[in-house]
């Protein structure tokens, strides 16, 4: 087990580097793993770890959001953690202010959480997109995502008569 104060230099896809606890990134299960893997010595002079995946603006948000969930306790109950995570409307103050960002931002953000295979951080960044689209009719959700209708009139009347049964009525 690696020493969760031990620095470990990362390096973003633009250069930039980055000096981080172990203790906070390992919320990435990615970096995580290839730690447990590689067998980690700190002192050891190792070399960075780049991430061709994640720029250096989207880095430090990552970094900041590992910071302050890094003693977040796991939930044990999975039953419960099912239930919770297919609502949207449970996303804590802490977070609802730090993902006030650009769109482009939130889908880099997306990716990076991906690609580090940050759970929580991929749940809380795709409830905001979902709380963007809850409630917005199509043409709402191409607005607000910048989406072109490639769809011809019969295209789309024929999409609504085969989705039919999910609508409310």
């Amino acid at each position: 087990m690696v020493d969760p104060k031990a620095i470990i230099k990362l390096v973003s896809n633009d250069g930039e580097h980055f000096d981080v606890e172990v203790g906070v990134i390992q919320l990435s299960v990615t970096i995580k793993t290839m730690l447990d893997d590689l067998g980690f010595d700190p002192d050891g002079g190792e070399e960075p770890v780049p991430l061709p995946n994640v720029s250096a603006a989207i880095m430090k948000k990552v970094i900041a959001w590992c910071k302050q969930h890094r003693n977040d306790s796991p939930t044990q109950d999975e039953d419960a953690m099912d239930a919770r995570e297919k609502r949207t409307d449970n996303i804590d103050q802490w977070d609802q202010e730090f993902l006030k960002v650009d769109q482009g931002t939130l889908f880099e953000l997306i990716l990076a959480a991906n690609y580090l295979d940050i759970k929580g951080l991929l749940d809380v960044t795709c409830k905001t997109v979902a709380n963007m689209i809850k409630g917005k009719t199509p043409d709402e959700i191409r607005k607000t995502f910048n989406i072109k209708n490639d769809f011809t009139t019969e295209e789309e009347e024929q999409i609504r008569k085969e989705n039919d049964w999910c609508e409310d009525k």
